[in-house]
């Protein structure tokens, strides 16, 4: 796939790491539909920053745990193009013990980080024949960790979804992931513990924003790669 003049759907793109993939996108030649839920500052300055690239930019709002919404977003999309690449970048990271897990937060989180994916997906080949997905999945579906059980289901989920649905899309769809380690650091996390998480990392450091959009651009261009999980974790999986 030639990237220039295509048009990409990036959901979560308001967040540090959505932005990044957008912004990536935009300079390698794609126009951006910028999915949003509530952070419409964030999503402004990004589809700004789009237009200035020279790229066009649309800005869409849906919670996406509801289907009604996800409806309402896809004709907007409709509307201004036919898209040809979907990242499915929106996600929830929290931790929760299973002492503690409530019906309503593993709904949420599977909802959101699982089922919303799925539905884009349907909706997306439903508006193009040819076309690129690409889900934004975890390690932790790979190396689950004690006390995060929703989320990583909720990854492993995702990436047998991928290899469902590039076995049922084929020829015409390439669907892959890649499964990120961490990205940023947690907010008041100790030098001691920042220390005990990098030596679990043969790279002994976090990754920079451009190796992880690399990547997806990477899947983007190669026709022949589909239903593949690429860790882009400095070898934390190793």
């Amino acid at each position: 796939m030639k990237l220039e003049g295509k048009t990409a759907v990036i959901t979560g793109s308001s967040g540090q790491l959505g932005s990044q993939i957008a912004l990536a996108l935009a300079r390698a030649g794609c126009n951006c539909i910028c999915h949003y839920h509530s952070n419409q500052t964030a999503v402004q300055n990004l589809t700004e920053k789009i237009t200035d690239i020279g790229q066009k930019a649309l800005a869409v709002k849906a919670d996406l745990t509801s289907g009604k919404q996800i409806d309402k977003m896809f004709s907007q999309i409709a509307d201004f193009a036919k898209p040809d690449i979907l990242i499915n970048s929106a996600s929830i990271f929290s931790r929760q013990p299973l002492k503690h897990i409530t019906f309503e937060d593993a709904r949420k989180m599977l909802d959101i980080n699982l089922t919303a994916a799925i539905i884009l997906s349907k909706k997306f080949v439903e508006l193009t024949s040819v076309g690129k997905i690409i889900n934004i999945s975890d390690i932790a579906a790979i190396r689950p960790w004690a006390d995060y059980t929703i989320y990583c289901a909720s990854k492993a989920g995702l990436n047998a979804a991928t290899k469902a649905m590039a076995k049922e899309l084929a020829p015409d769809f390439c669907v892959n992931a890649i499964a990120l380690g961490i990205v940023n650091w947690a907010k008041n996390i100790s030098e001691d513990e920042k220390k005990r998480q990098l030596s679990f990392i043969p790279a002994s450091r976090l990754p920079k924003p451009n190796e992880i959009t690399q990547a997806i651009i990477f899947l983007l261009k190669n026709d022949y790669i589909t239903g593949q999980i690429l860790n882009v974790d400095g070898g934390r999986c190793i």
